[in-house]
């Protein structure tokens, strides 16, 4: 095999490195200032002096109080909490919850394990952009809806969601708003009073902090059930040891994340631009899914025809290329994205789709570079597929 001579990260959605700044916020607290945050001695005191100051600064940069953010394992647990916290405080009212369909599978995979229970489930459908319409959303809401979730910004294709509207329509109704804005914090201005939302949720490790800590904003007097018992913890809302390092690390990561906001935004659509414009001119039969311009800056996802997406995911991973072939959480399912089949693309042709997110750190040549393999392992690729001679095959007989 030759030797890799460049090394490119374009899966940042996934998950995004930890900024050096964010790991010197982190250290003193895996050591000097060790104590449980919790106990009521002056290590104690001196840890929970760190998690306070944290909760203070996340709340003033969503625009919420500090009493309003929970703290939790990450966006898969906020998301589960959100949901069937929910539904289980207020299944006397009404067992009936709304969510798109293209959201995260921490959202659908409990959808489907309410749905077991006893509670309905309406799939909003969305257009080709993957945008859902509000007038299908007033549509769906029903005397006994309980709950509407729809994720702010999508993991897969980046189609940024009309929230704003879709929670008055909801609250107009009576019902509580809950998004996913696990994709958006820190990529796009997140204001909780303006978005209107009764939650939301959100993951330190997708704005260069640590893995394993995010957290749940709950508007004052909205009451889920709590999501984990056994301890104090979270004003006894979710118990477990506050991982004091990393609940630190998440609020300087988003505080950086936030104060640097526009000029990384605008650098990172920059580069992704670039990406798109090379891949539209120099690759046939491709077809760039999302909604153009209503999208996260960072996020280019593109359907190669004829080929399987898997198979270019390996082939650019051999020239030193990360990307993935859409959720990080569905990564090992053979089966196309749940995403674009909402958005109506061909079963095969959504089989030959990658998603490419980039990142503040990233440079004008990882994207020559990456668009330059890109074109020769599509090449390769499409040489040896039976779709593409038959396409071929096809074409010369018309």
């Amino acid at each position: 095999m030759d030797k890799i001579n460049r090394r490119v990260y374009l899966d940042h959605a996934a998950t995004t490195p930890l900024d050096k700044d964010v790991l010197q916020a982190m250290l003193p607290y895996f050591s000097d200032t060790f104590g449980n945050a919790n106990s009521i001695h002056a290590f104690g005191s001196a840890a929970a002096l760190g998690v306070d100051g944290a909760r203070r600064t996340i709340a003033k940069l969503l625009g919420a109080k500090p009493t309003e953010i929970y703290f939790t394992s990450g966006g898969t647990e906020a998301d589960n909490w959100a949901l069937k916290g929910t539904a289980y405080a207020k299944k006397d009212k009404g067992k009936h919850i709304i969510v798109s369909s293209v959201e995260h599978a921490a959202l659908t995979a409990s959808c489907a394990q309410l749905e077991k229970q006893g509670f309905s489930v309406t799939y909003l459908p969305v257009n080709a952009a993957g945008l859902v319409s509000p007038a299908e959303l007033s549509a769906a809401l029903r005397d006994d809806t309980i709950l509407v979730s729809v994720m702010l910004a999508n993991n897969e294709v980046g189609t940024i969601q009309p929230i704003r509207e879709l929670a008055r329509i909801a609250h107009e109704k009576g019902v509580l708003f809950h998004t996913d804005a696990v994709q958006a914090v820190g990529s796009i201005p997140v204001n909780v009073a303006e978005l209107g939302v009764d939650m939301l949720s959100f993951s330190a490790h997708k704005f260069y902090g640590p893995k394993g800590v995010g957290a749940l904003y709950i508007k004052s007097g909205v009451k889920p059930e709590k999501f984990m018992i056994g301890g104090h913890q979270e004003r006894t809302m979710r118990g477990g040891t506050t991982n004091v390092p990393a609940v630190v690390g998440m609020a300087a990561a988003m505080e950086k994340a936030v104060t640097h906001l526009t000029e990384n935004a605008q650098k990172i659509a920059a580069l992704r631009d670039r990406f798109v414009q090379r891949v539209e001119n120099e690759i046939e039969f491709v077809r760039y899914n999302g909604d153009r311009e209503n999208r996260l800056p960072q996020n280019a996802n593109f359907s190669f025809e004829f080929i399987e997406g898997e198979s270019l995911l390996l082939n650019l991973d051999l020239c030193g290329i990360a990307c993935s072939s859409g959720s990080a959480c569905s990564s090992g399912s053979l089966e196309p994205s749940h995403v674009l089949l909402a958005m109506g693309i061909e079963h095969a042709v959504a089989h030959g789709s990658i998603r490419f997110t980039f990142g503040k750190d990233n440079t004008q040549e990882d994207v020559d570079y990456t668009v330059d393999k890109l074109k020769e392992t599509v090449g390769k690729l499409r040489a040896i597929s039976p779709l593409f001679a038959e396409f071929k095959q096809g074409v010369q007989n018309v």
